[in-house]
Protein backbone atom coordinates (compact mmCIF):
# COMPACT_ATOMS: atom_id res chain seq x y z
CA UNK A 1 0.00 0.00 0.00
CA UNK A 2 1.32 3.51 -0.75
CA UNK A 3 2.11 5.64 1.98
CA UNK A 4 2.55 9.37 1.92
CA UNK A 5 5.22 11.43 2.64
CA UNK A 6 5.07 13.28 6.02
CA UNK A 7 4.50 17.37 4.47
CA UNK A 8 7.49 19.51 5.80
CA UNK A 9 7.38 22.16 4.23
CA UNK A 10 4.23 24.94 3.24
CA UNK A 11 5.77 27.75 1.12
CA UNK A 12 2.85 29.85 0.13
CA UNK A 13 1.02 31.43 3.18
CA UNK A 14 -0.38 35.05 3.76
CA UNK A 15 -0.87 36.71 7.48
CA UNK A 16 -3.24 39.68 8.11
CA UNK A 17 -0.66 41.76 6.96
CA UNK A 18 -2.19 40.82 3.22
CA UNK A 19 -5.50 41.67 3.69
CA UNK A 20 -7.60 38.62 3.14
CA UNK A 21 -6.07 36.28 5.90
CA UNK A 22 -6.59 36.52 9.55
CA UNK A 23 -3.32 34.96 11.51
CA UNK A 24 -0.37 37.23 12.90
CA UNK A 25 3.14 35.57 11.56
CA UNK A 26 3.15 34.45 15.02
CA UNK A 27 0.22 32.47 14.94
CA UNK A 28 1.23 31.11 11.81
CA UNK A 29 4.52 29.85 12.91
CA UNK A 30 3.24 28.07 15.60
CA UNK A 31 0.23 26.40 13.32
CA UNK A 32 3.31 24.83 11.98
CA UNK A 33 5.25 23.33 14.19
CA UNK A 34 2.22 21.85 15.95
CA UNK A 35 1.64 20.38 12.36
CA UNK A 36 5.00 18.79 12.81
CA UNK A 37 6.44 21.42 9.67
CA UNK A 38 9.65 22.05 9.25
CA UNK A 39 9.67 25.38 7.24
CA UNK A 40 7.21 28.14 6.35
CA UNK A 41 6.86 30.53 3.80
CA UNK A 42 5.29 33.84 4.48
CA UNK A 43 4.30 35.39 1.06
CA UNK A 44 2.65 38.07 1.42
CA UNK A 45 0.78 39.74 -1.15
CA UNK A 46 2.66 42.39 -3.71
CA UNK A 47 1.50 46.02 -3.38
CA UNK A 48 -0.94 45.98 -6.49
CA UNK A 49 -3.41 44.12 -4.55
CA UNK A 50 -5.52 46.94 -2.36
CA UNK A 51 -5.07 46.83 1.22
CA UNK A 52 -2.02 44.46 1.31
CA UNK A 53 1.61 45.77 2.26
CA UNK A 54 3.71 48.57 0.55
CA UNK A 55 7.31 48.26 -0.29
CA UNK A 56 8.54 49.29 2.57
CA UNK A 57 7.27 45.69 4.26
CA UNK A 58 9.13 43.70 2.30
CA UNK A 59 12.22 46.19 2.69
CA UNK A 60 11.86 45.74 6.46
CA UNK A 61 11.56 41.58 6.87
CA UNK A 62 15.37 41.95 8.19
CA UNK A 63 14.22 42.54 11.11
CA UNK A 64 12.31 39.17 11.68
CA UNK A 65 13.54 36.22 13.09
CA UNK A 66 14.26 33.17 10.82
CA UNK A 67 13.50 30.59 13.39
CA UNK A 68 10.12 30.89 15.52
CA UNK A 69 8.90 28.00 17.66
CA UNK A 70 11.57 25.69 15.88
CA UNK A 71 10.39 26.26 12.48
CA UNK A 72 12.84 27.83 9.80
CA UNK A 73 10.75 31.26 8.47
CA UNK A 74 11.26 32.06 5.05
CA UNK A 75 10.01 35.54 4.67
CA UNK A 76 8.94 36.62 1.01
CA UNK A 77 5.99 38.18 -1.23
CA UNK A 78 3.80 36.09 -3.76
CA UNK A 79 4.26 39.16 -6.55
CA UNK A 80 2.23 39.70 -9.05
CA UNK A 81 2.32 39.37 -12.53
CA UNK A 82 0.28 42.86 -14.12
CA UNK A 83 0.86 42.06 -18.32
CA UNK A 84 1.49 39.85 -21.19
CA UNK A 85 4.90 41.05 -20.98
CA UNK A 86 5.33 40.22 -17.56
CA UNK A 87 6.35 43.07 -15.78
CA UNK A 88 6.30 42.33 -12.19
CA UNK A 89 5.10 44.85 -8.81
CA UNK A 90 8.31 44.94 -7.43
CA UNK A 91 11.48 45.53 -8.84
CA UNK A 92 14.84 43.18 -9.26
CA UNK A 93 16.00 45.48 -6.53
CA UNK A 94 12.67 45.23 -4.17
CA UNK A 95 13.24 41.20 -4.63
CA UNK A 96 16.79 41.40 -3.57
CA UNK A 97 15.07 41.63 -0.08
CA UNK A 98 13.22 38.47 -0.12
CA UNK A 99 13.96 34.74 0.97
CA UNK A 100 11.42 33.23 -1.12
CA UNK A 101 9.82 34.59 -4.28
CA UNK A 102 6.47 33.56 -5.72
CA UNK A 103 4.84 35.08 -8.74
CA UNK A 104 1.28 34.20 -9.83
CA UNK A 105 -1.74 36.04 -12.03
CA UNK A 106 -5.04 37.38 -10.36
CA UNK A 107 -7.40 38.31 -12.72
CA UNK A 108 -8.68 41.48 -10.82
CA UNK A 109 -4.81 42.87 -11.35
CA UNK A 110 -4.08 41.15 -14.88
CA UNK A 111 -4.36 43.25 -18.07
CA UNK A 112 -4.21 39.49 -19.54
CA UNK A 113 -4.29 39.19 -23.93
CA UNK A 114 -4.52 35.97 -25.93
CA UNK A 115 -3.63 32.61 -24.88
CA UNK A 116 -0.22 32.98 -26.34
CA UNK A 117 0.03 36.19 -25.35
CA UNK A 118 0.08 35.29 -21.44
CA UNK A 119 1.68 32.01 -22.27
CA UNK A 120 4.70 34.30 -23.78
CA UNK A 121 4.46 36.43 -20.58
CA UNK A 122 4.31 34.33 -17.98
CA UNK A 123 7.29 32.87 -19.54
CA UNK A 124 9.40 35.49 -19.01
CA UNK A 125 8.39 35.53 -15.81
CA UNK A 126 9.39 31.73 -15.23
CA UNK A 127 13.16 32.71 -16.87
CA UNK A 128 13.31 35.43 -14.43
CA UNK A 129 16.32 34.27 -12.23
CA UNK A 130 14.76 36.24 -8.95
CA UNK A 131 11.46 33.76 -9.29
CA UNK A 132 11.35 30.70 -7.46
CA UNK A 133 8.03 29.69 -7.43
CA UNK A 134 4.78 30.42 -10.23
CA UNK A 135 1.38 30.53 -7.98
CA UNK A 136 -1.95 28.41 -9.07
CA UNK A 137 -1.15 28.82 -12.78
CA UNK A 138 -4.29 26.27 -13.53
CA UNK A 139 -6.78 28.10 -11.78
CA UNK A 140 -8.33 29.77 -14.75
CA UNK A 141 -7.28 33.43 -14.42
CA UNK A 142 -6.32 33.73 -17.89
CA UNK A 143 -5.93 31.21 -21.00
CA UNK A 144 -2.30 29.81 -20.91
CA UNK A 145 -0.40 26.21 -22.73
CA UNK A 146 0.61 24.30 -19.61
CA UNK A 147 2.75 22.27 -21.96
CA UNK A 148 4.93 25.19 -22.59
CA UNK A 149 4.94 26.33 -19.40
CA UNK A 150 5.79 22.73 -18.20
CA UNK A 151 9.05 23.06 -20.52
CA UNK A 152 10.27 26.54 -19.62
CA UNK A 153 9.71 25.53 -15.63
CA UNK A 154 11.77 22.22 -16.67
CA UNK A 155 14.39 24.79 -17.81
CA UNK A 156 14.36 27.18 -15.54
CA UNK A 157 14.10 25.50 -12.59
CA UNK A 158 11.38 27.09 -11.66
CA UNK A 159 8.59 24.89 -9.90
CA UNK A 160 5.12 25.32 -10.44
CA UNK A 161 2.32 25.17 -8.03
CA UNK A 162 -0.73 23.24 -7.47
CA UNK A 163 -2.79 25.15 -5.50
CA UNK A 164 -5.50 23.14 -3.72
CA UNK A 165 -7.43 26.47 -2.39
CA UNK A 166 -7.87 27.04 -6.32
CA UNK A 167 -10.72 23.83 -5.88
CA UNK A 168 -12.88 25.61 -3.13
CA UNK A 169 -16.35 25.63 -4.23
CA UNK A 170 -17.01 28.96 -3.20
CA UNK A 171 -14.20 29.93 -5.20
CA UNK A 172 -16.35 29.24 -8.86
CA UNK A 173 -12.88 28.65 -10.37
CA UNK A 174 -14.60 26.06 -12.74
CA UNK A 175 -11.62 24.91 -14.81
CA UNK A 176 -9.20 24.63 -11.86
CA UNK A 177 -9.86 20.68 -11.46
CA UNK A 178 -8.85 19.69 -14.84
CA UNK A 179 -6.18 22.72 -15.44
CA UNK A 180 -4.32 20.95 -12.50
CA UNK A 181 -4.41 17.73 -13.58
CA UNK A 182 -3.51 18.86 -16.83
CA UNK A 183 0.10 20.38 -15.31
CA UNK A 184 0.50 16.93 -13.52
CA UNK A 185 0.25 15.25 -16.13
CA UNK A 186 2.85 17.27 -18.17
CA UNK A 187 5.09 17.51 -15.55
CA UNK A 188 5.04 13.99 -14.76
CA UNK A 189 5.63 13.05 -18.92
CA UNK A 190 8.60 15.98 -19.20
CA UNK A 191 9.86 15.09 -15.46
CA UNK A 192 9.35 18.25 -13.62
CA UNK A 193 9.17 18.55 -9.69
CA UNK A 194 6.11 20.85 -8.94
CA UNK A 195 5.04 21.95 -5.44
CA UNK A 196 1.62 22.06 -3.60
CA UNK A 197 -0.03 24.61 -2.03
CA UNK A 198 -2.72 22.91 0.68
CA UNK A 199 -4.87 24.20 2.74
CA UNK A 200 -4.62 23.48 6.72
CA UNK A 201 -7.22 21.47 6.45
CA UNK A 202 -5.89 19.25 3.68
CA UNK A 203 -2.44 19.65 5.67
CA UNK A 204 -4.50 17.96 8.67
CA UNK A 205 -4.91 14.98 6.76
CA UNK A 206 -1.66 13.45 5.90
CA UNK A 207 0.51 11.85 8.43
Amino acid sequence: MHQMKKILVDAHTHTVASGHAYSSLQEMAKAAADMGLEVLGITEHGPSVPGTCPTLYFKNMFTVPRQMYGIRLLMGCEINILDTKGSLDLTDEQMGWLDLAIAGIHAAWYQGGTKEENTEGMIRVIKNPKIHIISHPGDGSCELDFEQLVLAAKGAHTLLEVNNHSLAPQRKKTVARDNNLEILRLCKKYEVPTILGLSVAERDRFP
